[in-house]
C-alpha cells in the first residue's frame, strides 16, 4: 500500500513537469538542449566527419589568379573583395572534353590545378587519363592516360613530358605521346623513381624533372640485398578461390633493414629528353650513403644534392654535371656530434640565378643560409630561438623569400617575408594562431588558411604589393555550436631539466565540476618530427579526446623534449637513449595533474600510437603504480628492430651502443606490468612490424604478466576508413572497462 502511494505521487509529480513544461514554467537548461557528439562525428573514418569539420574552401592559383575549385564550377577569387567570377562549371568541361556521355566523366572540381599562367587552360582527371581543356576555346588540347599499374609519375608544365613508373619500369612520355621505356631490370629488388632510404630526409618521391622539363633525375634503389619482412595477406571475407587456387592466405614480404643491418644501396640516373641518353651521378660507392634533396641548376646544366654517411653525422651538399654525370665540387659541408638531418633542397634566387639558399640548423635553431653557386657562405638570412619551419616561394619584385615559422610563439605557424640582401622581417598575417598560406605562382598574393584557438577556420588574402594588405575572404562557421563541448585550454610546465618550457593541452569533461575527481588520460607521441599541442582551433584537439571528454574523462597531452619545432639542444636531447628524457617530461606532467584538485590520481590511464605506442608501455611498465590503464597502437618495442635510417639516427647502431639499446627496450620491462595493457596492431604493418608487439607478448607470458591484444588483420601502421571508428570504439571502451570508476581500475565490469 505505501509503494502504491509513493507510486501515485511520483505519477502525479511528473504529470505536473509536463504540465509546466507545456506552459512554459519549465524550459529545458542549454546543457539539456545542447546535442551529444559520436564517434561517427569526431572519428575521421565516421560517416558525418566531414560535416562536422570547420567549412573548408578548395583554392588554388592560375599563376598570380587566385581560383576557387568547388564541386560544381571553379571561380575566380577578386583578392581585395572577395567577389567571385564564375569560370566554368562542371557539365561545361565534360560537354566540352566530350565526356558528357561517356562513363569516365570527371566528377568533382575540387582537384582542378591551373598549370599554365598565361593559358586559359585546366588540367583534371577522371577515372583514367589525365585532360588538358581550354576554358575559353572549349576544347580539348590533350589528354594522357594513366597506365595500369601506376606506381610514381610527374609531369612537367614547360616541355609537357611525362615520368612514370607502371609495374616496376620507368617511362618517359613527351608532349607529343611518344613513349619511351628507360628501363628493363625493374623488380621489387630495383626500384625506379620512387621514394628512397624509407622516406626520411624530406624524401617523398623519386623523379625530379630540370626546371624546363628537358632532363629528368630520378632514383635507383638496389635492394636485394635487405632481408625480406614476412608480412601476411589474410582474404578478405568474401573472396573466392579461382579454380585450383589455394585459399591459402599468401605471404606478402616487404624489404625491411633494420638497425645495425645491410641497407639498400641507391644511384641517380639523369635522362636526356633530347638526346635519348641516361648518365648515372657519380657519387662512388653508395654503400652505407645516403642520397637527398636533389636540386637542379635553373639552367638545367647541374645536379645538386646531399650526401649523408650512415652514421647521419656528415653532410656534403655536392653538384654534380647534368650531361656527363661527373662529380664537380663539394660545395657545403656540415658535421654534428650526434646527427645532421638534411630536409630540404637549395633553391636558387629568382632574381640571381647565382645564389641560392639552404636550411641548416647548424646555430641551433632551423634557418636560412645565402651562398652563391660556388660555395661560398654570403650570409645567414634568417636567425633567432625559433625555426623556419616550411618556404613557401619567392616575392621577386620585393627581392624577398616567403616561409612560414614560430618566431611570434613556439606553438604557432606564421607567415613572414624575409628581404634577403638586409635580413629584414615583415609579418604577413595576425601573428595569432597556426596558418597554412599558399602562396601565388609570382609572389604578389598570399591565401591564407588559419584557425585559432577559439576561431575553427579563416581565410585571408594577402596582397604583398608594398606594405602587405589582409583582406577578408571568408570565416567558416563553428560546426559544433548545438554540442556540448568541454573546455579546450593550453599552458606549459618546465621540463625535467628545471628550465626548458614544456607546452600542454588539457580537455575537461563536459559538464566539469571542479569539486569532483575524475579519471584522467594521458594522450602521447613524444617522438621527433611531429608535436600535439598548437595554437589551433581548439589547441589542436584530437576528435577522440572531446569524446572522452564527453564521458567524463579529463585528456591531457605535453609535448615533451624530443619532438619538433624547438630546436637542435631540444630535439637531440633523447640522443641514443630513446624514451628516456621524454618519460622525465611526461612524469612533470603527471606532477602537474596530481597537484590539481579534480584530478583523481588513483585513475590515470596513457594512451598513444606508435611512437606514442612505445612511450605508452614505457610509462606504464616504469612507473606501475602511476599509470592502471594503457592502450598502445602501433607500438615500438626494441629499436634493434626498427629500420635503419630513423633508428641509427637517433640511436646510432645495436653494435656501436649496445648499452642505449639495452635501456630502451621494452622486453625487460614486460614483467613489471601492474595495471591493464591494451596492445593493438595492423597485421600488416610496414613501419612497426608485428614482430615488436609478438616479442613483447612471449616476454610477458615468459614474465607471467597479462596484456590484452588485438589486431587488424590487412591494415597497415594506422587504420583505415571506417575501420577507425571501430578502432576508437575499442580504445574508449577499455578505458570505460578499467578507468572510469574507482572500482572499475584493473577490474572489468559485469555487463
Amino acid at each position: 500500500m505505501v509503494k502504491t502511494r509513493i507510486n501515485m505521487k511520483i505519477k502525479s509529480f511528473l504529470g505536473f513537469v509536463g504540465l509546466c513544461t507545456l506552459m512554459g514554467l519549465v524550459r529545458p537548461t542549454e546543457s539539456m538542449a545542447q546535442k551529444q557528439f559520436t564517434l561517427e562525428d569526431l572519428n575521421f573514418g565516421g560517416t558525418n566527419f566531414y560535416k562536422m569539420r570547420p567549412e573548408a574552401r578548395y583554392l588554388t592559383w592560375w599563376g598570380g589568379k587566385l581560383v576557387r575549385q568547388d564541386l560544381n564550377s571553379c571561380s575566380l577569387v577578386d583578392p581585395v573583395s572577395g567577389r567571385e567570377k564564375r569560370l566554368f562549371s562542371l557539365d561545361e568541361l565534360n560537354r566540352w572534353a566530350g565526356l558528357e556521355k561517356s562513363d569516365e566523366v570527371v566528377r568533382h572540381l575540387y582537384a582542378a590545378e591551373f598549370p599554365y599562367a598565361d593559358r586559359p587552360v585546366v588540367l583534371v582527371q577522371n577515372g583514367r587519363e589525365d585532360l588538358y581543356v581550354n576554358f575559353k576555346t572549349h576544347r580539348l588540347e590533350q589528354r594522357s592516360d594513366r597506365p595500369a599499374g601506376l606506381q610514381a609519375r610527374l609531369w612537367n608544365s614547360q616541355s609537357g613530358a611525362t615520368a612514370y613508373v607502371a609495374d616496376n619500369q620507368l617511362y618517359v612520355t613527351d608532349a607529343k605521346g611518344q613513349k619511351r621505356q628507360l628501363t628493363t631490370d625493374g623488380s621489387r629488388n630495383i626500384v625506379y623513381g620512387q621514394s628512397v632510404h624509407r622516406d626520411e630526409f624530406g624524401i617523398s618521391g623519386g623523379l625530379y624533372w630540370s626546371p624546363k622539363g628537358n632532363r629528368l633525375a630520378f632514383y635507383r634503389m638496389d635492394q636485394s640485398m635487405v632481408a625480406d619482412y614476412p608480412l601476411v595477406d589474410i582474404p578478405e571475407l568474401d573472396w573466392k578461390p579461382e579454380k585450383g587456387e589455394s585459399r591459402a592466405a599468401k605471404a606478402a614480404p616487404i624489404k625491411y633493414p633494420m638497425a645495425g643491418e645491410t641497407s639498400h644501396k641507391v644511384t641517380v640516373g639523369v635522362y636526356d629528353l633530347t638526346t635519348g641518353k641516361t648518365v648515372y651521378l657519380q657519387a662512388g660507392d653508395p654503400t652505407d650513403r645516403y642520397f637527398t634533396n636533389i636540386a637542379w641548376s635553373p639552367d638545367e646544366k647541374t645536379v645538386y644534392m646531399f650526401e649523408v654517411n650512415r652514421d647521419q653525422n656528415d653532410c656534403r651538399l655536392v653538384s654534380y654535371d647534368a650531361v656527363t654525370g661527373a662529380k664537380l665540387k663539394e660545395l657545403y659541408r656540415e658535421t654534428d656530434a650526434k646527427y645532421v638531418e638534411p630536409c630540404h633542397p637549395i633553391q636558387f634566387l629568382p632574381w640571381n640565378e647565382n645564389e641560392f639558399f639552404l636550411q641548416s640548423q647548424k646555430d641551433g635553431y632551423n634557418h636560412l643560409y645565402l651562398f652563391n653557386k660556388d660555395g661560398r657562405l654570403i650570409r645567414q638570412i634568417t636567425s633567432g630561438k625559433w625555426v623556419v619551419m616550411d618556404v613557401l616561394g619567392f616575392n621577386a619584385k620585393q627581392k624577398g623569400i616567403i616561409y612560414v615559422s614560430n618566431e611570434c610563439n613556439p606553438i604557432q605557424r606564421n607567415a613572414w617575408l624575409v628581404n634577403v640582401a638586409t635580413g629584414k622581417r615583415t609579418l604577413l598575417d595576425n601573428g595569432r594562431g597556426c596558418h597554412y598560406p599558399k602562396l601565388s605562382e609570382d609572389g604578389s598574393v598570399l591565401m591564407d588558411s588559419y584557425s585559432e584557438p577559439d576561431v575553427p577556420h579563416k581565410y585571408e588574402v594577402v596582397t604583398l604589393n608594398g606594405k602587405p594588405q589582409r583582406h577578408d575572404y571568408f570565416t567558416s562557421a563553428d560546426p559544433w555550436k548545438e554540442y556540448n563541448v568541454p573546455e579546450y585550454t593550453s599552458g606549459s610546465i618546465k621540463a625535467a631539466d628545471g628550465k626548458t618550457d614544456l607546452y600542454w593541452r588539457m580537455v575537461k569533461p563536459v559538464g566539469f565540476d571542479p569539486n569532483k575527481k575524475y579519471p584522467t588520460v594521458i594522450y602521447v607521441y613524444g617522438g621527433p618530427h611531429a608535436h600535439n599541442v598548437e595554437a589551433s582551433w581548439h589547441w589542436g584537439s584530437r576528435g577522440w579526446e572531446t569524446y572522452m571528454a564527453q564521458k567524463g574523462y579529463l585528456l591531457f597531452i605535453l609535448d615533451n623534449r624530443g619532438s619538433e619545432h624547438r630546436g637542435k639542444e631540444f630535439e637531440q636531447a633523447t640522443f641514443r637513449h630513446l624514451g628516456q628524457e621524454e618519460m622525465k617530461d611526461q612524469m612533470e606532467g603527471v606532477k602537474y595533474l596530481k597537484s590539481l584538485p579534480y584530478v583523481d590520481k588513483d585513475r590515470i590511464g596513457v594512451h598513444g600510437w606508435s611512437f606514442g605506442g612505445y612511450m605508452t608501455i614505457s610509462l606504464i611498465t616504469n612507473y606501475p603504480d602511476v599509470f592502471k590503464v594503457a592502450v598502445a597502437g602501433g607500438p615500438v618495442i626494441d629499436w634493434k628492430w626498427y629500420e635503419v635510417m630513423y633508428g641509427e639516427r637517433y640511436m646510432d647502431t645495436p653494435q656501436t651502443n649496445p648499452d642505449g639499446y639495452a635501456q630502451t627496450s621494452l622486453l625487460q620491462k614486460a614483467k613489471n606490468l601492474k595495471g591493464k595493457l591494451q596492445i593493438i596492431i595492423g597485421l600488416n604493418d610496414p613501419v612497426v612490424v608485428p614482430q615488436h608487439a609478438y616479442s613483447f607478448l612471449k616476454a610477458c607470458i615468459a614474465a607471467g604478466t597479462q596484456p590484452d591484444f588485438y589486431v587488424y588483420p590487412g591494415e597497415p601502421h594506422n587504420m583505415r576508413g571506417h575501420q577507425s571508428v571501430h578502432l576508437h570504439e575499442r580504445i574508449t571502451q577499455y578505458f570505460e572497462d578499467y578507468l572510469a570508476s574507482p572500482s572499475s581500475s584493473g577490474k572489468r565490469k559485469v555487463q
